[in-house]
């Protein structure tokens, strides 16, 4: 589905991963590719929540969790919009947003944490360091 603004965000209602953690990561990807830049204004809560079929609440909790990664700055009156991260905060940002996809297929997997310590412990030494 497009959101107003013409954003492409799609929330799947019967998926394990709650409606807020999904809005959550579609709109941090799109601001770690580009897609949303510096400024860039984002729907309204009211408009994004209607676009989606979901509650108010529910956008103000994936907006507040931008925030908090620093990926948006929320002012009365003029919204929601991008901020630019700075390349260690953005390389973070991305990194966090990798490691809660990570956790969630844990949980689907149910997995215990230390398997999926071991997992990634396995992966990066199995991975040669990159430039």
């Amino acid at each position: 589905m497009t959101a107003s603004g013409g954003l492409s965000i799609s929330v799947c209602h019967g998926a394990h991963i709650p409606p807020y953690e999904q809005v959550r990561a579609q709109l941090a990807e799109l601001i770690a590719t580009g897609a949303l830049r510096q400024g860039d204004r984002l729907p309204s809560v009211r408009q994004l929540a209607s676009d989606l079929g979901l509650a108010n609440n529910t956008v103000v909790r994936a907006y507040r969790e931008l925030e908090t990664a620093g990926l948006v700055r929320t002012r009365r009156g003029s919204g929601t919009r991008v901020i630019a991260p700075s390349d260690a905060a953005a390389a973070k940002a991305r990194l966090a947003e990798h490691a809660r996809s990570y956790a969630l297929a844990v949980r689907r997997l149910h997995a215990t944490d230390e398997e999926a310590l071991a997992a990634i412990r396995h992966a990066l030494a199995t991975q040669p360091p990159t430039a």
